[in-house]
């Protein structure tokens, strides 16, 4: 009989699959028109709620927005802001970043507002609160790995005006967005990641210490 150890343990061509979603993934940004069938939908929501939660708190909650008309309310905001952002760069930085489009808000067909919910007393975050928020991210990012072994690209739009669109969804007290994403066939998958693609800065290597910072 095997070992439990064993048994958990990933085939090669498993493990091999598992760090190829992981390394391959990239945020897109252009998007077909098809939309994501529901059976796809459902598997990224699987494993969405399967993430790490403080205390088991599981503290999300998710908006599905397909409607043309909240779409364009959004990007509403992501101009204002981008405008703000804009007049922080000047000279080549400014260039690269007049290059960076964000068309896929109003392309991507379907759109995920992500919340973080207020929680009732549980354990585990009392001394990091923070740790509600870290939750709701772990779960974004389960999302985005199976998204990418589900051939959907996804698009975090952190560029917007957080309290315009909770407003703009009716969330209520207490719910705070956390991760505006777009989704949806990607008209093509890049090899690297757009901002190091567009000349805007290259990845730089992990910070990595043994016991102590030096």
């Amino acid at each position: 009989m095997a070992n439990s150890w064993e048994t958990a343990a990933f085939s090669e061509a498993e493990k091999e699959a598992v760090y190829r979603a992981l390394l391959t993934r990239r945020d897109i940004r252009h998007f077909r028109p098809d939309p994501v069938p529901e059976e796809v939908l459902e598997r990224l929501y699987q494993a969405f709620h399967a993430a790490p939660s403080v205390g088991l708190t599981q503290p999300w909650a998710i908006v599905e927005i397909r409607e043309r008309a909240t779409k364009e309310k959004v990007f509403a905001s992501y101009q204002k802001a981008r405008a703000r952002e804009r007049a922080l760069f000047e000279g080549k930085e400014r260039q690269v970043y007049d290059r960076l489009r964000l068309e896929g808000l109003l392309e991507a067909p379907l759109h995920l507002a992500v919340f973080q919910r207020p929680v009732a007393r549980s354990l585990g975050h009392h001394t990091m609160p923070e740790t509600l928020a870290y939750s709701v991210v772990l779960a974004v990012g389960n999302l985005w790995i199976a998204a990418r072994a589900e051939g959907i690209g996804v698009g975090w739009v952190s560029l917007l005006h957080p309290e315009e669109v909770e407003r703009l969804l009716g969330a209520p007290p207490g719910y705070r967005l956390l991760a505006y994403l777009c989704l949806g066939y990607p008209r093509a998958w890049p090899e690297e990641p757009l901002l190091q693609r567009a000349g805007w800065r290259p990845g730089g290597p992990l910070l990595r210490y043994q016991e102590r910072f030096p």
